[in-house]
């Protein structure tokens, strides 16, 4: 045992006297502090301890008899305040593969699947091309069969695989002008609109995008044009016209389309006049597309005309267009005639001839074929005008 020395009725044991210059520190800190300290150093001074569950664990591995005091005397057991139930660790169970580790492991049977050594062909290199037929006074001509239709590619003749007239749904994305110029046309503009989405069919999609300085996606592809109706009412007319950005926009905008038709609907009074897009770079995009663009031009009267050169050739930037396609474009100096339009190109696309076929060329070159549908009408009609894409890029892989 330690030697102790009397000082009236207390007892300084070697630790105490250590420690005791420091409590008289935390003395000047308070009653709390100097007996949260005395409670830190315990009966023999500071100690570090493990956790109990680490304690608990390393007991029966280290199987060592209990903790003594100092001289190997048992140590005192806590008072009832501090005590604490005992926790006996049950005996841990050797893993299996130790208990037994001569003893072979199971047999697993692995199937794999058959592995082909040559690859898979599917055939993806159906062209599909829809038409239209229109007489001499611009009406739709329903009624032909396959074998009034011969197709070209390249100028060689194609084996026609499938053909079909029904009215098959179709998506469709509007290109609305906004722009400053279209302030005194834009409400006969939005009529012409809302007739185009009232002929449509319940499983048709509609797509909307308005564009002046930029083009704005109003709405995603939706079945419910009442969205789009009103959405399209709050539309105001201000700043230039970004037409190639706005038909850039809905081209990659048909490409979420679910259905197999596409086609694009542009509202416009002009040229571009403030696109980062150039012509050559919308023309080639619109031949890599498999969407018809149709175009209505909405111009002024030819004596009240004072265009930009730009605006000049707006009309003939949206024949070439919508030519290249298999759409049309129409031009309208009457605001009021709009919306008769409208339902037209919906009829139109209504009552397409869409043909399929193989090209006989299975070469994947990139390079753009021509087509050329040739039109051979009963007898005692009238001539008829064929609408149908020129032609169509080759894949490359």
């Amino acid at each position: 045992m330690a030697s102790k020395r009397k000082r009236g009725d207390f007892y300084l044991t070697p630790s105490f006297r250590v420690w005791g210059p420091l409590c008289a520190a935390w003395v000047g800190l308070g009653l709390p502090a100097l007996l949260a300290l005395l409670a830190f150093m315990g009966p023999g001074g500071p100690t570090m301890s493990a956790s109990p569950r680490q304690d608990a664990q390393a007991a029966p591995q280290q199987n060592v008899a209990p903790a003594t005091a100092t001289g190997g005397q048992a140590a005192p057991k806590p008072g009832p305040a501090s005590a604490a139930p005992t926790v006996t660790s049950p005996p841990v169970a050797a893993p299996a593969d130790d208990a037994d580790k001569s003893s072979p492991p199971p047999e697993i049977n692995v199937r794999q699947p058959n592995i082909h050594t040559r690859p898979i062909m599917v055939n993806v290199d159906m062209v599909v091309v829809g038409i239209t037929v229109t007489d001499p006074y611009d009406r739709i001509v329903t009624g032909l069969e396959k074998d009034n239709f011969e197709i070209f590619d390249e100028k060689v003749p194609q084996q026609i695989l499938t053909f079909s007239t029904e009215d098959s749904p179709i998506s469709v994305g509007m290109i609305f002008d906004s722009s400053g110029s279209m302030a005194d046309k834009i409400e006969k503009s939005k009529e012409a609109a809302l007739q185009f989405f009232k002929t449509s069919n319940p499983e048709d999609e509609f797509m909307l995008i308005n564009f002046n300085e930029r083009p704005d996606l109003i709405s995603a592809f939706t079945s419910k044009f009442e969205k789009l109706q009103d959405r399209l009412l709050f539309v105001k007319s201000g700043g230039k016209t970004a037409l190639l950005d706005a038909i850039y926009l809905g081209l990659n905008q048909m490409k979420k389309a679910h259905s197999s038709r596409k086609a694009l609907l542009v509202i416009t009074d002009g040229g571009d006049n403030h696109s980062r897009y150039t012509e050559n770079e919308i023309k080639r995009a619109v031949k890599e597309s498999d969407v018809q663009i149709y175009s209505v031009a909405v111009l002024e009267p030819l004596a009240s005309r004072n265009r930009t050169p730009e605006e000049a050739a707006g009309p003939g930037l949206l024949s070439d267009l919508s030519e290249v396609s298999g759409g049309r474009m129409f031009s309208v100096e009457d605001p009021s005639e709009l919306p008769d339009i409208a339902e037209k190109i919906s009829v139109e696309l209504r009552n397409e001839y869409v043909i399929g076929y193989k090209p006989s060329n299975m070469v994947r070159d990139g390079r753009w074929r021509r087509i050329r549908v040739k039109l051979d009408p009963p007898r005692g009609l009238l001539p008829l005008q064929v609408y149908a894409r020129t032609g169509y890029y080759a894949p490359t892989q």
